[in-house]
């Protein structure tokens, strides 16, 4: 397990870490994303889906319909599992399809479904500090994606 914090102070920084995001992990991985309403979990989403060539106004929560693809230079799966109410639901949608995949897959609220992860995936917390300014905690989850947050580390730092 490797994990960073990074804090962004605005939501350029936030979507620089988008675009770091989604050039470093690579396709198969799953991300859940975790923090509290308006945290700005779809915000890092549209941020990686911009720069996988993605319109971001194309990006919304899936909250209604659960899951959301976009194809762009990776597909992205987005899940928005909140009005989930148990992991037999959640297993009712099939998310192993996406989880094996060759896309990257995104899980807003991954917390409530955190039993039917997969053994390797990243771990994005989201922690509101102010209004526009978030501290990101990446955490690989496994041995597989062991190096991930320390390349996006290194990635952030040259930009």
């Amino acid at each position: 397990m490797s994990t960073i914090t990074w804090e962004a102070t605005s939501e350029q920084e936030t979507q620089k870490l988008g675009e770091v995001l989604a050039g470093i992990i690579p396709p198969g991985t799953v991300v859940s994303l975790n923090g509290t309403l308006g945290a700005g979990k779809t915000r890092l989403v549209k941020a990686m889906a911009s720069a996988l060539g993605i319109p971001a106004e194309d990006v919304i929560s899936p909250t209604f319909v659960i899951m959301q693809r976009y194809f762009g230079g990776k597909t992205l799966y987005h899940f928005d599992v909140y009005r989930i109410k148990d992991d037999d639901e959640f297993l009712e949608l099939g998310p192993e399809e996406y989880f094996d995949s060759d896309g990257i897959t995104l899980l807003e609220w991954a917390d409530r479904v955190a039993n039917c992860l997969p053994r390797d995936h990243l771990r994005v917390d989201i922690e509101v500090l102010g209004e526009t300014c978030r501290q990101f905690t990446v955490t690989s989850v496994g041995k597989q994606l062991e190096t991930v947050p320390t390349q996006i580390q290194d990635a952030i730092q040259k930009t």
